[in-house]
């Protein structure tokens, strides 16, 4: 009678863990569409054996049946390691190769005209001015292919300056998603710690969730990780602790004042001295951003990828000159404002605005030195009223007077109006081109001389509205009102069309003195401009594209070989849910052969 009762037990044990299999199978059956769940696998272990007996050779035992010896959690670790490099290394590029997309989206059509069209269209009046400079349906095509050049090339200098604006927004959004993260893997960590300290069971769907966390936070940020003995979480971000035992730190967000454009930096290891003087805090950033490459293992994460891309600021030509003006060398070009398509495409584009600006306003109002202007001439004085409206009385030296430009007036043109000086096509909103002295010298009779001259007011690099750059630039207004007033006569006989002029402004777009960017060693024209500067972005496209595709299959690759471990199979699930369920049935039958031979025998006795 004890065996057979023993029996039951052995057939109940069977009913329970067949049981434990169907609703592990059911579960796995019914997340199969969810998001980072695990496949969770039943592993079975024999219950207890009671000794019944000993033979000659050993003693004999007998089972007590089967138990669940624990529900598997199917990882791989090394798979999860090697999906989440890839992915920060796949996202880095993807973004990259998004905003050489967008540079090129840019220049390509808007109205059904490309940028380089403007550019054609710009020189073809310049050759039609040429050939007669006073005919007004020439003077008037010059200004209004200027003004289309001018607003086409700032309506490309916006569309860059407004994709800078949404990398920045997505910078934003990023770093608001890894706070979030860091938040919600704290929270999980404490909930797996609580569940699993008494090392009864597994808290399996939190540690799906964690998961899935670490996976989106590692296209984000390059990321390591690793889990304790207390299944507690930690993770570094950039090689610094992001997420400890008990909280996260939180990244910081420093936004620059002049172009809203943000920086992520530690909070915990910066210096935050006053909130209103910046220039008294000290802030540790958290992304490097010179020295990214693959042999370093540092081109990773979307954040960074954006970051360099945006740049720090709004670029011009004078990017690619240091603080005194002076143009910078390769090796300072390609470690800096290089790395970011972005303000390296706006400094090209206004390379290129500003030099063919610059050669056709000298054109027009051509400039010289005071000393080649005056000749032999001694004790030279001019004055003149500043901008703050004071009279100002220099005495320069002669070393002075070569480097003061002023107007050539004995080589320049005049419009109809016959008025000096002579008008500049483009213009700059802070300033005129010209401010009007009183000279004072005496000459070789030694005798004292009084006129008037226009002095070239420089660029100045401090003050953008007062260069020739796309910001500060317009179409001279008087030019437009009155097209006439473009300088074709020549000035000391204004009988004369110049026609040196139209030839001179039709010969500058054949030169071959122009630089793309400081590292650019091949010379080339207006003309070669556009097709080199589309050369370039679409070879780094090409880089950046090729690299995104080939780590696109890689990821693929890992992911396709990780679901292989992780993934539901809902055919699989199905056919080991049939196993089961036969389980279920033979053990139910096992009970009832049991239950029905223990009746016959109470029912004999």
């Amino acid at each position: 009678m004890a065996n057979s009762f023993g029996s039951l037990y052995v057939g109940a044990s069977g009913l329970q863990s067949a049981s434990h299999g169907l609703n592990t199978t059911a579960n796995n059956l019914s997340n199969v569409n969810t998001e980072g769940y695990v496949r969770e696998q039943v592993v079975y272990e024999d219950r207890d054996y009671r000794k019944i007996g000993n033979a000659s050779v050993s003693a004999q035992y007998a089972g007590l049946g089967v138990q669940v010896g624990t529900i598997v959690h199917a990882r791989d670790i090394f798979l999860d390691k090697a999906y989440r490099s890839e992915n920060g290394r796949y996202s880095f590029y993807s973004a990259s190769s998004e905003a050489v997309q967008e540079v090129q989206t840019q220049l390509q059509e808007t109205q059904g005209e490309a940028f380089k069209q403007a550019i054609a269209d710009f020189e073809e009046a310049f050759e039609e001015f040429a050939k007669d400079p006073s005919d007004t349906v020439n003077q008037n095509l010059v200004l209004q292919k200027a003004s289309l050049f001018l607003s086409r090339a700032q309506a490309v200098e916006d569309g860059f300056e407004d994709y800078q604006t949404i990398i920045n927004s997505k910078i934003q959004e990023d770093l608001e998603t890894i706070n979030d993260i860091g938040k919600k893997i704290v929270d999980l960590n404490k909930r797996i710690q609580a569940i699993e300290a008494a090392g009864v069971e597994k808290a399996m769907d939190l540690r799906d969730t964690r998961d899935l966390l670490l996976d989106k936070l590692s296209g984000l940020t390059k990321m390591s990780y690793r889990e304790d003995y207390n299944g507690i979480v930690h993770v570094e971000i950039e090689g610094v602790e992001f997420i400890d035992e008990n909280n996260y730190y939180e990244v910081g967000i420093l936004k620059d004042k002049k172009t809203g454009f943000i920086t992520p930096y530690w909070p915990q290891l910066s210096d935050i001295v006053s909130e209103d003087d910046e220039s008294l805090n000290t802030y540790y950033p958290i992304f490097n951003l010179g020295n990214v490459s693959a042999e370093r293992d540092t081109d990773k994460g979307e954040i960074k990828a954006l970051l360099l891309a945006r740049g720090d600021s709004w670029s011009n030509y004078l990017g690619y000159c240091d603080e005194n003006g002076n143009a910078i060398s390769a090796d300072v070009y390609e470690d800096g404002i290089a790395n970011s398509i972005m303000m390296n495409s706006e400094a090209e584009l206004d390379t290129l605005i500003h030099r063919l600006v610059v050669d056709i306003n000298n054109i027009y109002s051509p400039l010289t030195s005071m000393s080649s202007a005056l000749g032999d001439v001694t004790n030279v004085s001019y004055t003149y009223i500043n901008e703050e409206g004071y009279q100002v009385t220099v005495n320069p030296t002669d070393a002075q007077m070569k480097n003061i430009q002023v107007m050539d007036e004995a080589n320049c043109s005049v419009g109809s109006d016959g008025e000096l000086p002579p008008r500049e096509l483009f213009v700059r909103n802070g300033c005129s081109r010209y401010t009007t002295a009183t000279i004072t010298y005496t000459d070789a009779n030694n005798e004292t001389q009084t006129k008037t001259i226009y002095l070239y007011n420089e660029e100045d690099i401090t003050d953008t509205s007062k260069c020739y750059t796309l910001k500060s630039l317009t179409v001279n207004e008087d030019l437009i009102k009155q097209e006439s007033y473009i300088p074709h006569k020549v000035y000391k006989d204004q009988t004369q069309v110049d026609m040196t002029l139209g030839q001179n402004l039709s010969a500058i777009w054949n030169k071959t003195d122009f630089n793309l960017n400081p590292s650019d060693t091949t010379p080339c024209g207006y003309n070669g401009f556009y097709v080199k500067w589309i050369g370039e972005i679409a070879n780094t496209g090409s880089v950046y594209s090729s690299t995104e595709q080939s780590l696109e299959g890689t990821k693929e690759e890992i992911e396709f070989s990780r679901q292989g471990v992780i993934g539901v199979s809902s055919d699989e699930e199905l056919t080991i849910m049939i196993k089961y369920q036969s389980a279920y049935n033979a053990a139910s039958r096992y009970i009832n052969v049991v239950n029905e031979m223990i009746e016959h025998l109470l029912t004999s006795l």
